[in-house]
């Protein structure tokens, strides 16, 4: 596995917008995560074998979103926790691994990327180092999270960089 990007990214485009409230059925993992594609394959699989049979995913409208619930700058590796995670309707019934939250509706910056499995970090690093201190916003409380763009579950993933990921890193702002 190839070490993580971390001399940041900057982004393709930056917008501020309102978003809704959103409701996600989960699978979380604890434990280091870093530029693992196939541990993320693992998790948004086992979502989709069990929300594929109820028809909870519609190709086009189901949101994947991964939302990392400690600083590892401040975390042990082996304590980090992520959530994978697909948007679905509000009083979905959940079981098993599966877990239901929700998200908050507030104003959120969003910042588009095209990376790799290592480069998460770098993007993140923008983000918070570079772009958010110059923005006239600062971090509300809330998620922060990634939201990918739709592609096929199935898609066999080789490990490292096996391929790009067009990602929106969404982080709740309020101003300054």
């Amino acid at each position: 596995m190839e070490m993580p990007t971390m001399q940041p990214i900057p982004a393709e485009a930056v917008t501020v917008t309102d978003q809704p409230e959103l409701t996600l059925a989960y699978v979380r993992h604890t434990g280091p995560y870093f530029g693992d594609e196939q541990l993320f394959q693992r998790l948004f699989g086992e979502l989709y074998r069990r929300a594929d049979p109820r028809d909870l995913v519609v190709r086009g409208v189901t949101e994947e979103i991964v939302i990392y619930h400690d600083d590892p700058e401040t975390v042990a590796p082996e304590k980090l926790r992520v959530s994978c995670c697909i948007s679905v309707p509000p009083g979905t019934e959940t079981a098993g691994p599966v877990g239901l939250m929700t998200l908050a509706a507030g104003r959120y910056a969003q910042a588009r990327f095209s990376l790799d499995a290592t480069q998460f970090g770098a993007a993140w690093n923008w983000v918070y180092g570079e772009w958010l201190p110059q923005s006239g916003y600062q971090p509300d409380d809330g998620l922060c999270y990634e939201r990918y763009q739709d592609h096929e579950p199935d898609e066999q993933l080789a490990g490292g960089t096996g391929r790009t990921f067009v990602v929106d890193i969404c982080v709740p702002v309020k101003p300054l």
